[in-house]
């Protein structure tokens, strides 16, 4: 008898534990995107993307997740055997005094292995390579950036990029009819 309530308390915290295991999944499963460089797929052609952490402040994450920032100019740069995100303006969130918020274009550490900032600088060493962030999203409850090691298009690769999109566009709109 007490034999048997010893497996039933035991097989009952397992179940109890699996649900919360399962809980945690779906949690890491949740994408929110919150902010994107649209522009950068037109001016680059993306080779290789990243996903990496970002150091934030409080008051930076607050105004992320409002989708209050911008990537358009943004790009990154090599100090110090680190990898920062520069000219990123994350708004200065409006319900907190000017004493606690931050500055918005401040250089902010991006959070990666060294074995990945030692793959990246090698990549950009390359002739006309660099680095830039392409998206900013919640993934579970963390704010994560993706960042994307492109080369510049020149003018006459954005017209035929262009001129295939259009090409694109009237192929689908044609099968619609």
């Amino acid at each position: 008898m007490q034999l048997f309530r010893v497996e039933k308390l035991f097989t009952t915290k397992m179940a109890k534990n699996s649900k919360k295991v399962q809980k945690n999944t779906k949690k890491e499963n949740i994408f929110k995107r919150l902010a994107e460089n649209r522009y950068a797929k037109f001016q680059y052609e993306i080779s290789e993307t990243i996903e990496a952490g970002i150091e934030l402040l409080g008051t930076e994450v607050k105004s992320i997740r409002n989708g209050k920032a911008n990537l358009r100019d943004g790009y990154c740069s090599f100090r110090n055997g680190e990898i920062l995100l520069l000219n990123v303006h994350i708004s200065p969130h409006k319900n907190v005094g000017s004493f606690f918020n931050h500055d918005p274009l401040r250089h902010r550490k991006l959070l990666l292995h060294k074995k990945e900032i030692k793959k990246l600088k090698a990549n950009t060493e390359k002739k006309g390579m660099t680095i830039i962030p392409l998206s900013i999203y919640l993934k579970g409850s963390w704010i994560k950036l993706t960042i994307g090691i492109g080369k510049g298009k020149k003018l006459h690769d954005k017209r035929l990029a262009e001129k295939q999109k259009s090409i694109k566009r009237e192929i689908k709109s044609a099968l619609k009819r």
